[in-house]
């Protein structure tokens, strides 16, 4: 009789649950039983774990073999815990000392050669195995620097299950060639999943688009400061071609870098996804994800069969969700969104298990503003009846609208803008430096409260912790009173203000900055002051004539 224990993690999500793996060896008919509610990748572990033994040069265990997943009510899936099955067996077995399996987690997929492949998930599962109190893990050599991310945390990467036996019975190390075949990225480039790539992390060397590219669009460049530095939701309507995407695009580029605790978060989901770029362990910028507008709701906040995966909403976590062509989108899937937009977080339940995601991104809306795209334009034939327009322009429901903050119409670029010698606008660099200061005097205004941006702090907070004079607040209860704004949308509105006043330098939003703030939120002008305007964005139109077009809420 044998019997031995080391411990694995099952992820729901991001959430990991400590798993003690156990074996046990009886005298009997030699089969293979494995339970505690494993799925169907992990029962195949079986035969992985049986011809990766024998390949490593270790004989199997001729006798009856039970291996037990505890806590069995946890659904458990994937190939992660063959590394611990097979060292669990290894324990029962004698040829490993139980003892020194007791206080070890185990994390990664066993070839059939005995090499240790890489798993998705191993920051968030080692991020679990922490908290429950364990300092060593064992993980595939790849995914070692992912690992050591977690502080106070002693890492071992191996490439082989016949490296790690030697290691636990303190023997010579056997040195193990690089796994070939798998091209330049190595097997981490095998991770992601067909079709994901939309959500991957970009990767630290490449250059981010840059605004300085933006012809024209003054007013659009400002609300997408504004949108930066405030987080605030931001919808872009306009004709083809007038440069919504070439906007958009450039949105996480003027977004402040990720804080340690937001690169971890960041980096935990993109590693349950598979999108971690090969080398680079850690997210350090806002990511950036753009699915297309055929996207299926399982694709956009989480789903597939058996345990959910994470969607767009989720890969976007910290940084900036783009659907382009937004009208074109089903509207029960862009519906769909109205949940993570007010709770920062999405919850997905299956018959398999509930997954709780978090999803605090920053939503780009684009559409056009009728089928042909040409309402409204001047000078252009729209061919759209009335009734076809309302049709187009109701697939973005104003229980969405409600929640996106800044409203701005992106108007074609005249011929003398796009001629111009130096068209180009402010580079990023110049818009970031900008929004990072206004987030900063944010931080300092929200300091010993758990909210860091304007957009975070609820709107009751608003109203009596920091309270904006009376008079500058007319406007704006006008407009509610008519009709024109929500309750939500005031509050939204007040949200907004600050973030402008936090741009211009302002204690505290001035009538001036809550105008700004409504004629974004409505479309409406309000004869704001050019000393309204943040430096490097010289207006060249009247707001009024540019307003047209945009919705009110």
């Amino acid at each position: 009789m044998g019997f031995a224990r080391t411990r694995s993690v099952a992820l729901v999500g991001v959430e990991g649950v400590v798993v003690e793996v156990q074996a046990d060896l009886e005298p009997g008919v030699a089969t293979f039983t494995l339970v505690g509610l494993p799925d169907k990748s992990l029962v195949e572990s079986r035969d992985r774990v049986r011809a990766a033994l024998a390949n490593s040069g270790v004989e199997w265990p001729q006798r009856k073999l039970t291996v037990g997943l505890s806590p069995a009510s946890v659904p458990k899936s994937g190939s992660g815990f063959d590394l611990a099955v097979a060292c669990a067996v290894l324990g029962a077995a004698e040829v490993l000392d139980p003892k020194e399996l007791t206080g070890l987690v185990m994390i990664g997929e066993l070839g059939l050669d005995g090499r240790v492949r890489p798993v998705r998930g191993i920051l968030p599962a080692v991020l679990a195995a922490a908290d429950a109190g364990y300092r060593q893990v064992v993980v595939p050599e790849s995914t070692a620097a992912e690992a050591a991310l977690v502080p106070d945390m002693a890492v071992l990467g191996v490439r082989s299950l016949r490296q790690l036996i030697a290691v636990l019975n303190g023997e010579p190390v056997p040195e193990e060639p690089a796994d070939e075949g798998t091209g330049p990225e190595g097997l981490s480039g095998t991770l992601a999943l067909p079709g994901t790539a939309v959500g991957a992390a970009s990767r630290d060397g490449e250059r981010p688009p840059d605004l300085v590219e933006v012809t024209g669009q003054h007013r659009a460049r400002r609300a997408l400061e504004i949108a930066a530095a405030g987080r605030h939701h931001i919808f872009l309507k306009g004709p083809p071609g007038a440069g919504k995407t070439l906007l958009a695009e450039r949105l996480a580029g003027i977004l402040p870098p990720l804080t340690p605790k937001e690169a971890l978060e960041a980096t935990a989901v993109h590693s349950v996804a598979g999108t971690l770029p090969p080398g680079q362990p850690l997210v350090r910028r806002p990511p950036y994800c753009a699915p297309h507008h055929s996207a299926t709701m399982a694709s956009l906040v989480g789903g597939g069969t058996g345990l959910p995966r994470p969607g767009a909403v989720s890969l976007a976590h910290h940084g900036v969700l783009f659907i382009d062509e937004a009208a074109e989108c089903s509207a029960r899937v862009l519906d769909a969104l109205r949940q993570p937009l007010e709770s920062g977080h999405v919850v997905v339940a299956r018959s398999a298990g509930v997954m709780r995601m978090p999803a605090r991104f920053l939503l780009a809306l684009a559409a056009n503003p009728c089928p042909c795209g040409r309402h409204g334009v001047a000078g252009a034939d729209c061919e759209c009846r009335p009734s076809t327009v309302r049709r187009y322009r109701a697939r973005l429901s104003g229980p969405l609208l409600d929640r996106v903050d800044v409203r701005v119409s992106v108007e074609p670029v005249t011929r003398r803008e796009l001629m111009a010698s130096g068209a180009g606008g402010e580079p990023s660099a110049a818009v970031a430096e900008r929004v990072r200061e206004a987030r900063a005097r944010a931080a300092d205004r929200y300091a010993g409260t758990p909210w860091h941006t304007n957009s975070d702090v609820p709107g009751h907070e608003l109203r009596t912790r920091w309270r904006v004079d009376q008079d500058a607040l007319r406007a704006a209860e006008q407009d509610l009173d008519r009709g024109l704004i929500t309750a939500r949308g005031l509050d939204r509105v007040l949200r907004v203000a600050w973030t402008v006043a936090d741009l211009a330098g302002h204690d505290r939003p001035t009538a001036a900055d809550i105008a700004f703030a409504l004629e974004l939120r409505t479309g409406i002008g309000r004869g704001v002051p050019e000393t309204t305007t943040v430096p490097g964005f010289p207006r060249q139109r009247s707001r009024t004539d540019l307003a047209a077009g945009l919705g009110t809420g």
